[in-house]
């Protein structure tokens, strides 16, 4: 179980003419191009709010991490609809574009989270888009009108050959009852959930190992894990399925340069990095993906 875990291919993955096509794009021709893709999320405005923009008030203009996605050659920018449409013309073919297509924002609690639908696969196709963006909340009281909503998206993606990058959460009161969100239990559960439904690629975050061990069900409440195993466990358990890791909230950057080379050298097939990269001055975000782009081309 030490090995690393193989990280797949294009062939692997067994996909329709389009969807290969798009995720090509994605994975080759863009970003590191050696079948790993770097991801700068913009989707913070709606999900977490106008706060995310306090440290760096030049990030609030959209302008800000497009310029930044093609200076830093990242393999794609992901953003909600109205971003898309209203931002993204004068970089059209320049870096690729990922649309989610549901969203929510943080002002209800999280213990019954549920994303609505805020544009199409048509939206994305429209748009020139290379892939869509779909939030599942994985344990939530409202799972079951989620599942339901995701079928209905993954049917109208197969039909325009359009990949789905899953960003795969657990949410929910259930959830935080059984060691929290970011748990081993919580992320590995989460990325089986995402495919078995269908997810094209996997969008998780980092499982935090802390002292709410007991509280997970068996047999996660006895294992003894290091980070690093407790990622190969995540890649693991997605066979032929890209898994691309957060960087969750503000590092400094030997942290943040740590946490790209162990998830890389774990078996990652990419990276979603938002505001550890444009909460920093522009200079210094371009400075620190350079540094990324470089372990993901070592990997």
């Amino acid at each position: 179980m030490n090995e690393k875990p193989k990280r797949p291919t294009l062939d692997d993955m067994d996909l329709s003419v389009g969807k290969r096509a798009r995720f090509h794009r994605l994975f080759h021709q863009h970003g590191p191009g050696n079948g790993t893709m770097l991801l700068l999320p913009i989707d913070h405005g709606l999900e977490h709010g106008p706060g995310d923009f306090v440290d760096n008030p030049a990030s609030a203009d959209p302008s800000f991490q497009l310029r930044l996605a093609v200076d830093g050659n990242y393999s794609g920018l992901a953003c909600h609809i109205g971003l898309a449409e209203h931002f993204t013309g004068e970089y059209a073919g320049l870096v690729p574009l990922v649309l989610k297509v549901n969203g929510k924002t943080n002002v209800p609690p999280d213990d019954e989270a549920f994303s609505s639908l805020t544009a199409s696969v048509e939206d994305a196709a429209r748009l020139a888009a290379d892939a869509i963006g779909y939030t599942l909340f994985v344990g939530s009281p409202a799972q079951d009108r989620d599942i339901e909503q995701f079928r209905q998206v993954r049917r109208e993606a197969e039909q325009l050959g359009m990949p789905i990058i899953v960003w795969a959460y657990p949410r929910g009161r259930h959830i935080e009852e059984k060691g929290g969100r970011d748990s081993p239990y919580a992320v590995e559960y989460a990325a089986r959930v995402a495919v078995e439904l269908g997810a094209d690629a996997i969008k998780v975050n980092v499982p935090v190992l802390d002292d709410r061990r007991s509280r997970m069900p068996k047999p996660y409440n006895t294992m003894q894990l290091t980070e690093e195993e407790s990622i190969r466990r995540v890649v693991r358990i997605a066979p032929r399925t890209p898994v691309l890791f957060s960087g969750g909230s503000k590092l400094g950057d030997e942290d943040l340069l740590l946490k790209a080379r162990l998830t890389m050298e774990a078996g990652a097939a990419g990276l979603i990095f938002g505001r550890n990269i444009w909460q920093r001055p522009y200079k210094q975000a371009l400075a620190i993906t350079k540094k990324i782009v470089q372990i993901m081309k070592e990997a």
